[in-house]
């Protein structure tokens, strides 16, 4: 009789096993499997609470397991945005939410909980908001799901999923000056379209990643999902060890576990991508595969300039925003907005003089927020107006009128493209 060997698994469908309490799974499988955290802020937050209302449910799951964040429309922009934040206030406060996170201590949900220590390598976690997928970066399997969901996740600590199959990306090489995380992204988005891994665990190991900071793979795990995938995930290597030893929660006893995939893991395509090879990207409207590397862009003049949001909205982002902006200035006619994702990053920009930097360059500084990314506000587009926007998507009326147009770049290009006025090569300011 001759044994075959069975197929191994990936980094994701290990995770996957481990929490449905099973040896191995295969894609296309449907399993339970336990919960780590359970996420939303305030647009979907509160439809959660009203179903898990509904299902009759006296307590959340776990307190400690929960995370609320109102971070989309907060500071509050209106009568109904304050009404959606006092829904979640009161609901953390009756439930005695341990990471509730308000005004004062808020960030962007997707960089707050990684710099609270809050996930971990090895976790599963799912979240009321589709760039849930970030925390892949740091070897999680992380996901966004609906608000129906959600509402189940706090009431069981449990959520189904159909186990996905894999696509392997092999970064090699080192990128060039002005060339981050973002441009990876989009290269590959651009590469293999918006609906090019749905429903597919987007998997990056190669030794090119450890030329990619920590803050590079959350922006590349976070835009997992504009090329349809399920999740992005990074193998975990010194520096996402080190991170986790940085990021310790202070209130939260977690131990991180990494998962390798198996020699003979199954994948449904491979890539290699050589990071030394990659130009800055602009992504043109209306969908995030539009992609053309920089020196293929024509003068296309802008309005407005957003360096921020779950994308890139970190310390290395506002560093290189900086270092662009010193001793320049903000072309006329050009509104640039500067918005830091955690009050710890805001902090840092002060006591860098970044801020200084921004205000004198003409920028505005802002608390963290979500803000213009969706249309929010702190920065919404009328009609025929033009953004250069580091946020994650650039769908017909995304940040505002329906004939307003949104380019997505790096924090790097955003920046040079604010001095010039027009969509630029960082490199040639």
């Amino acid at each position: 009789m001759v044994r075959t060997k069975a197929v191994g698994m990936t980094m994701t469908q290990k995770i996957l096993a481990a929490h449905a309490g099973l040896d191995r799974v295969h894609a296309g499988q449907f399993i339970e499997a336990e919960l780590d955290v359970v996420l939303a802020n305030d647009i979907t937050g509160p439809p959660a609470i009203r179903e898990f209302e509904k299902m009759g449910r006296k307590r959340v799951f776990d307190k400690t397991k929960i995370a609320l964040v109102p971070d989309h429309f907060t500071p509050n922009k209106d009568i109904k945005a304050a009404e959606q934040a006092k829904e979640l206030r009161d609901f953390a406060r009756a439930q005695k939410i341990l990471n509730y996170f308000e005004v004062g201590e808020m960030g962007i949900e997707h960089a707050l909980l990684p710099e609270r220590g809050i996930v971990v390598a090895g976790d599963c976690v799912i979240g009321a908001d589709s760039h849930t997928c970030t925390y892949g970066a740091l070897g999680a399997f992380s996901t966004g799901i609906g608000s129906t969901d959600m509402a189940a996740g706090m009431a069981r600590g449990k959520a189904w999923f159909r186990v996905p199959s894999a696509i392997r990306f092999v970064l090699t090489g080192k990128p060039a000056k002005w060339v981050c995380g973002k441009d990876v992204i989009l290269h590959i988005i651009g590469m293999i379209g918006v609906d090019g891994a749905l429903y597919k665990s987007m998997e990056f190991t190669g030794d090119g990643v450890a030329n990619l900071s920590m803050d590079d793979r959350f922006t590349i795990a976070n835009m997992a999902v504009e090329a349809g995938a399920k999740n992005g995930i990074f193998e975990v290597d010194d520096k996402t060890r080190e991170y986790m030893r940085l990021h310790k929660s202070k209130v939260m006893a977690k131990r991180a576990k990494a998962y390798k995939a198996d020699g003979n893991a199954e994948y449904e395509a491979a890539y290699v991508i050589d990071l030394a090879a990659l130009r800055p990207t602009v992504s043109f409207p209306h969908l995030p595969d539009n992609t053309r590397p920089i020196h293929k862009v024509g003068r296309v003049k802008i309005d407005q300039a957003v360096i921020g949001s779950c994308t890139n909205g970190r310390l290395a982002d506002m560093e290189i925003a900086a270092k662009l902006l010193k001793g320049r200035k903000v072309a006329g006619g050009v509104r640039c907005i500067i918005i830091p994702a955690t009050q710890a990053v805001f902090l840092e920009c002060v006591k860098n003089g970044w801020a200084e930097i921004f205000v004198k360059a003409g920028a505005v500084f802002s608390t963290p927020t979500c803000g213009p990314c969706l249309g929010g506000h702190m920065g919404v587009l009328a009609e025929g107006e033009r953004a250069v926007s580091t946020t994650n998507r650039n769908f017909v009326g995304r940040m505002g009128h329906v004939r307003s147009e949104v380019y997505l770049a790096s924090p790097a290009v955003a920046a040079a493209s604010a001095v010039a006025g027009y969509l630029t090569d960082p490199a040639k300011l």
